[in-house]
């Protein structure tokens, strides 16, 4: 059954669940990791270069406050200036700010942080908000990254969940070790693979939980309802 204490709040969102309070004092050093972290809040405001309209409706304006080098970060890869970056631009984004990041994982976020008038692209807003939820993620890696080896393990991964509130079952941590497992048979997460695996992790249980409204841990699901809940997070 199902253990859901100190879960999140229900309502489904993509985006990183809260910080532990034990937490909220400070951030971890960034020794031994290429990049800093993305700051965790927009303290800088920085107008977007599009006039309204000029990226579809929502889409042409990075929230007030959006640091400058969210900004750029995005312009670097919008090479058309459309307002918009597709799947290959994100992937180029990302893996400039951080290692670099596999096209899988940048497929998920393209889907979990769509335009909503232009689902096969992202737009300014949907990518500040990436950004952020990528700077709360990378927290949570560097907390629980215990010896500083830029990588996840098992042990390393099903404490990072159970202090966010998911109490993964050991069967279900090793099947998503295994899917990252390297040449000599070594499993562990970087940081994309660490994003990939919270991220299906938080939007299943969510979407879980819109059926188990009690919170039993049980539920029901008629065929369809069950593929289409799960299709959209193992093939992006």
């Amino acid at each position: 059954m199902a253990n859901y204490s100190g879960y999140p709040a229900p309502n489904y969102a993509p985006s990183a669940p809260p910080m532990p309070d034990s937490y909220s004092a400070g951030r971890p050093p960034t020794e031994g990791y290429a990049h800093p972290p993305p700051p965790r809040s927009y303290s800088h405001p920085y107008p977007s270069p599009w006039a309204s309209g000029a990226g579809g409706a929502g889409g042409s304006y990075f929230p007030p406050g959006t640091p400058p080098e969210v900004i750029r970060s995005f312009q670097a890869v919008d090479r058309d200036q459309s307002g918009f970056i597709e799947e290959s631009e994100l992937q180029a984004a990302l893996s400039s700010a951080y290692h670099k990041f596999s096209i899988r994982t940048v497929r998920l976020l393209m889907f979990l942080f769509k335009n909503p008038s232009n689902p096969s692209k992202m737009g300014p807003v949907e990518f500040a908000a990436l950004w952020g939820c990528l700077g709360q993620w990378q927290a949570i890696f560097y907390r629980f990254d215990r010896d500083r080896s830029g990588k996840i393990d098992s042990v390393e991964l099903k404490d990072a969940l159970i202090s966010l509130g998911y109490a993964v079952p050991p069967s279900v941590i090793q099947v998503l070790i295994s899917n990252y497992t390297d040449v000599y048979g070594r499993g562990a997460l970087n940081f994309d693979n660490f994003v990939e695996c919270g991220m299906i992790v938080k939007g299943l249980t969510e979407k879980f939980k819109e059926r188990d409204t009690r919170y039993t841990g049980s539920a029901t699901f008629s065929y369809d309802d069950f593929l289409s809940m799960i299709i959209p997070f193992i093939v992006p």
